[in-house]
C-alpha cells in the first residue's frame, strides 16, 4: 500500500512541478480559453502539492518526533522520484519549446521553466531535509555535516541523500517496533520490581535535568513499570566522598518513598562509589542488589601510567580548570585529581582489600568490549589502543578483566563487527547498534530482578 501511495504522490508532484511552466507559457501566449482550462487543472495540482508537503504520511506512530522523521524520509524519497521524472519531462518539454511560434525568446522561456521547476523541487527537498535534520538521533553530527558538504558535489550529493534516507528509515522502523512492543506489554509491567532502581552515573558526568546520562534507558524502564531514581552525586570526587553522597541519597529515597531497599545499577566509577556506600557507610540494609556496568573494580593501568607521565604542574592546571567549571554547573566541591587517582590499579587493589562484599547484598556485573578502536566514539577511539596495550580487551576505558565482579557476570559479546563501548553500554550516544538493543537489555535486566524477587 505504501508503495502505491508513494508512486501516486510522486506522479502528482511531478505533474504539479512540471505543469507550472506549461500553464505559464499558455498564459503569456494570451490564449484565454486555453489558459482558463489550464488553470482548472493547475489549481487541484497545487492543492495536492501543498497537501503532500504538509501531510506526506498518515499517522504511523503517536511519537511526534518519529512521525516527523518518517514524513521527512518520505518527502526526500518523493524528491528523488520527482527529480528523475522532471529530468525526463524537461527533455521532452524543451524540444517542444523550439516548435512554438516565432516572436518569443526561447532562452527566456527555458530560463523561466527551469527556475519554476527548481523552486518547486527545492520546496519539496528542504521540507524533507529540515524535518530529518531536526528529528533524527541516529544521523549524529557527522552525517549532518557530511550531508551538508556533499550537497555541493554532483552525483555524490544524490548518493549521500540516499544514505541519509536509509539511516533515518531504519531509525523510524526500529523506534516504531520499540513503541509497538512496549504498547503490547505495557499492562504486564515487567520492570515493576519490588524495590525501586537507583541509577548511579560514572565519573565526569552529572545527573542533568535536560540531558540524561542514561540516554533513552530510563524512559524504556518507566514505560515498562519501573520506578527510577538517580544517584545525584558530584561528577568528580574520591570514591569515599562519592560513597558518602550516595549513602545520603539512599537514605533520602528510603525515607521519602518507604521502599525499604533499592536496586542499584551503577556505571563505571559509580560502581566503586556504590560499593563504598554499602561497605563503609552502612547502606547494606538498604540495598538489595548492586549491578555494576563496566566498572574498573581492579583499576586502570592506563590511568596510572598517564598520572605518572603528566607533569604535576599540568595535572594541577587541568584539575583547577575542571573543578572551577563544574562548580558553576552545580558541584559543591569537585575534586578531579582525587577521582582520577582512585581509578588507578594501585588505588583499586588497595581499596578492594578493605571493601568486602557485604552478605545480604547481591553483587553482579555487566561487561562489554570493543573489537576495534573505531567502534568507540571520540575520545574512546583514541584511548582504546592504549588501554589494550596496558589492560587488554576493553571498552575504550575499562578492561574486561577489571570489570568482572560479583556472584554473576554478564559479558556482552558484540555481534558481527561492531563492539559495545564504555558509553554505548549506557546509551550515552543514543545510538542504535545493530545486534545490541541497549534499552531492551536493561528492560530484561530489570525484569530478571523482578523475577528473582528483588
Amino acid at each position: 500500500m505504501k508503495y502505491i501511495r508513494r508512486l501516486l504522490y510522486a506522479l502528482l508532484m511531478g505533474s504539479m512541478i512540471n505543469y507550472i511552466p506549461i500553464f505559464t507559457l499558455l498564459y503569456f501566449l494570451r490564449s484565454t480559453q486555453i489558459s482558463f482550462h489550464a488553470l482548472i487543472y493547475w489549481l487541484p495540482l497545487l492543492a495536492a502539492f501543498v497537501f503532500i508537503n504538509l501531510c506526506p504520511l498518515p499517522n504511523i506512530v503517536p511519537i511526534r518526533r518519529i512521525q516527523l522523521l518518517a514524513e521527512g524520509c518520505e518527502l526526500l524519497r518523493l524528491f528523488l522520484i520527482t527529480f528523475v521524472l522532471s529530468l525526463i519531462f524537461q527533455v521532452i518539454w524543451f524540444r517542444f519549446l523550439f516548435t512554438l511560434a516565432a516572436g518569443w525568446s526561447i532562452a527566456a522561456m527555458i530560463l523561466a521553466d527551469v527556475v519554476l521547476v527548481i523552486l518547486s523541487l527545492c520546496i519539496l527537498f528542504w521540507n524533507g531535509m529540515i524535518r530529518v535534520y531536526l528529528t533524527s538521533v541516529q544521523l549524529g553530527m557527522k552525517h549532518r555535516v557530511l550531508g551538508a558538504l556533499c550537497g555541493w558535489i554532483p552525483l555524490v550529493n544524490v548518493w549521500y541523500l540516499v544514505k541519509i534516507i536509509h539511516i533515518c528509515s531504519n531509525e523510524v522502523e526500529f523506534e516504531t517496533e520499540k513503541w509497538e512492543l512496549d504498547e503490547v506489554r505495557a499492562k504486564s509491567e515487567i520492570c515493576k520490581t519490588k524495590y525501586p532502581l537507583l541509577l548511579v552515573h560514572g565519573v565526569f558526568f552529572r545527573d542533568f535535568r535536560y540531558f540524561n546520562y542514561w540516554g533513552r534507558i530510563p524512559k524504556a524502564l518507566i514505560r515498562n513499570g519501573a520506578t527510577v531514581y538517580y544517584g545525584q552525586q558530584q561528577s568528580a570526587a574520591s570514591v569515599e566522598d562519592s560513597g558518602r553522597e550516595l549513602a545520603a541519597r539512599i537514605r533520602q529515597i528510603v525515607e521519602e518513598s518507604g521502599c525499604e531497599k533499592v536496586n542499584i545499577i551503577a556505571h563505571s566509577k559509580g560502581g566503586l562509589d556504590s560499593r563504598a556506600a554499602v561497605a563503609h557507610c552502612g547502606m547494606a540494609p538498604y540495598v538489595a542488589t548492586l549491578t555494576t556496568i563496566n566498572t574498573p573494580h581492579r583499576g586502570c593501568i592506563f590511568a596510572e601510567y598517564l598520572l605518572g607521565k603528566v607533569p604535576e604542574t599540568v595535572r594541577k592546571k587541568i584539575a583547577a580548570a575542571y573543578n572551577a567549571t563544574l562548580k558553576k554547573v552545580g558541584d559543591p566541591n569537585p575534586d578531579f585529581l582525587a577521582a582520577v587517582t582512585d581509578l588507578t590499579e594501585r588505588a583499586c587493589l588497595d581499596r578492594n582489600q578493605v571493601t568486602p562484599d557485604i552478605p545480604g547484598v547481591r553483587y553482579e556485573s555487566v561487561i562489554s568490549y570493543c573489537k576495534k578502536a573505531r567502534h568507540g566514539r571520540f575520545p574512546l577511539n583514541m584511548t582504546w589502543r592504549f588501554v589494550r596495550h596496558f589492560d587488554g580487551l576493553n571498552d575504550g576505558l575499562v578492561s574486561v578483566e577489571s570489570a568482572k565482579w560479583g556472584e554473576r557476570m554478564i559479558l556482552l559479546e558484540p555481534m558481527g563487527k561492531r563492539g559495545i563501548s564504555h558509553s554505548d553500554v549506557v546509551d550515552l550516544n543514543r545510538e542504535n547498534i545493530q545486534g545490541f538493543d541497549v534499552r531492551e537489555f536493561y528492560v530484561k535486566l530489570t525484569a530478571d530482578l523482578k523475577r528473582r524477587g528483588y
